[in-house]
């Protein structure tokens, strides 16, 4: 007769494998930050890939800054979580957008993937790539039946396109950069004009200066206010055709 099965990984209790392959992933996970509420930012989720049931949360301004008659353009926001954790609605990614979106003046959207270990890699790689498609069918919709509101070409410049990631998201904005760098017409008419890492993961043998410092346990509100704070002060005319890496040391 064979043992119970047990625990063979085991993250903070959110997420466990057992040793007959089980994944317990928890749903009820409570935050010491609450979600942010901006009166200036509108936000909804929309379906962007329907065999995998995935969707991605866009943020817009309600007050459009015709400062120049420039368009908004258009941010990417990937988040972090080791490739295993996070999603659209958790408050880290929900209040980052919200900021972004207000601060910089722009349209914000923020896809899920398919998380790990149910999901192998290169699973996210794919589901964002499926994003930015999805964006680029917005973009190549000429009448309003199949084109999102918010995605009004008089409102919303698609030649102005940003991809940000977080930690194991900077890894996939990497990999972003990669599949639809400079030059390439994948996307056309949607133009990416720049990536920009937010203390990206890649893994190694050896370890970085990142991963040698303070525990995860110093991760706070305090430090995703700082990523906010630096991005409400960028001028996103100052991102073309450029390619950022943002780490901090803490």
């Amino acid at each position: 007769m064979g043992s119970f099965p047990h625990i063979v990984e085991d993250c903070m209790g959110f997420l466990q494998v057992l040793s007959d392959g089980t994944i317990f992933r928890s749903k009820t996970i409570e935050f010491n930050m609450p979600l942010l509420h901006e009166k200036s930012v509108h936000f909804k989720d929309a379906l962007f890939d329907k065999n995998h049931d995935l969707h991605l949360r866009i943020y817009k301004p309600m007050m459009i800054s015709n400062n120049n008659n420039k368009k908004l353009p258009i941010i990417i926001f990937i988040h972090g979580g080791g490739f295993c954790l996070g999603s659209r609605v958790w408050p880290t990614c929900h209040n980052t957008c919200l900021r972004l979106a207000s601060g910089l003046n722009a349209l914000v959207v923020a896809p899920d993937y398919r998380l790990a270990p149910e999901h192998r890699l290169p699973a996210a790689m794919d589901d964002v790539a499926s994003a930015m498609k999805w964006l680029q069918g917005q973009a190549l919709s000429s009448g309003s039946e199949n084109r999102d509101a918010w995605f009004n070409s008089e409102e919303v410049d698609f030649e102005q396109v940003f991809v940000l990631g977080d930690s194991s998201g900077g890894n996939i904005a990497h990999h972003m950069a990669v599949r639809f760098g400079l030059g390439s017409t994948e996307l056309g008419p949607v133009r990416v004009r720049g990536y920009v890492l937010l203390a990206p993961f890649f893994g190694g043998v050896v370890r970085t200066k990142s991963e040698e410092g303070p525990s995860e346990a110093l991760l706070n509100l305090d430090i995703l206010d700082r990523y906010s704070r630096l991005f409400s002060f960028l001028d996103y005319s100052k991102f073309n055709n450029k390619f950022y890496i943002v780490d901090y040391y803490f």
